[in-house]
């Protein structure tokens, strides 16, 4: 029998029960018992987004508590799905993010299981992002016929490289691969010689020449080569359709397939590739979409 939520239809509810038993007290007291864990079992099934406001770009992470374990869990925003994995008993976590290009207002997101369905705000803020001015000679920004067969091809292979979506490897917080500040933000503009445009669709954290990068979670390592503009690149797979990136490194410390625990040394700070000077660019996808990596590290799992 489903239990609605209001106070006066609950007592209504246990006087008619209490009318189908002989007035006994401890019947009375097991009855009333039995019906409010039926009435909790009823409300038990909860779910919060964190954090609740969010820019364009941004990671979000959906907890879900009091499932049934068992019965698939589905997290959705706008018609997109996210991986559902557990985090305990009757517990599930998802991790999402929307897109640089999504408008700023109020959403909700769709968490359902079975029949039981909850709608969880989430606000997207208007944000206003960086511009960066740059002058560069005309043939590091217009490669020629062969470098661009080239940087098609690359840029094939790392969308495959991160088309797959696995099962759940990361633990925990995410952590930063180096210390350094960062230097350029995720979403900025980029404005090249007054009129070609690019957007920054991750951040470049400052870094000596050599120093150690460590994985910001634990995951597998889907691709680590040489490519026209990231360089040396190094990409971690850590589950639920989540990848990190990493570019213009100096040496690799691992190979495709190995297993990366958070924290171990994944490779060497450098500037191969499309770079000015020692920096490490870092970047996120979930699900095919660019994330700001900055986002990602301040969740709290």
């Amino acid at each position: 029998m489903p239990l609605r939520s209001s106070s006066s239809l609950f007592y209504n509810e246990a006087q008619t029960m209490f009318r189908k038993i002989p007035s006994s007290p401890v019947l009375i007291l097991l009855s009333l018992l039995g019906l409010l864990c039926l009435r909790g079992e009823a409300t038990a099934f909860s779910a919060a987004v964190s954090p609740v406001r969010i820019s364009p770009g941004d990671a979000f992470l959906v907890r879900v508590k009091g499932a049934t374990d068992g019965l698939p869990v589905s997290v959705e925003l706008k018609g997109r799905s996210f991986p559902v994995a557990s985090c305990g008993k009757a517990c599930s976590l998802a991790i999402g993010s929307v897109d640089l290009g999504m408008r700023p207002g109020r959403y909700k997101v769709l968490v359902s299981q079975g029949k039981r369905t909850r709608k969880v705000p989430l606000v997207i803020r208007k944000t206003t992002f960086p511009s960066l001015y740059l002058t560069l000679p005309e043939e590091k920004v217009s490669p020629g016929e062969e470098d661009m067969k080239r940087i098609e091809r690359e840029a094939e292979k790392v969308r495959s490289a991160m088309e797959p979506v696995s099962e759940r490897m990361w633990e925990g917080d995410f952590v930063r691969p180096v210390a350094g500040a960062v230097s350029t933000s995720f979403g900025t503009r980029r404005i090249i010689n007054n009129h070609r445009e690019s957007i920054h669709r991750g951040i470049d954290l400052r870094g000596a020449g050599g120093e150690h990068i460590q994985a910001a979670n634990r995951g597998r390592v889907v691709l680590a080569e040489e490519l026209f503009f990231g360089g040396n690149t190094l990409i971690l797979d850590h589950g639920q359709g989540m990848y990190t990136i990493y570019m213009h490194l100096s040496a690799f410390s691992v190979t495709p397939g190995d297993i990366t625990e958070k924290g171990a040394v994944i490779g060497s700070v450098g500037s191969t590739g499309r770079s000015s000077g020692p920096h490490l660019h870092f970047g996120a996808r979930v699900l095919g979409v660019s994330t700001n990596p900055v986002s990602l590290l301040k969740l709290k799992p």
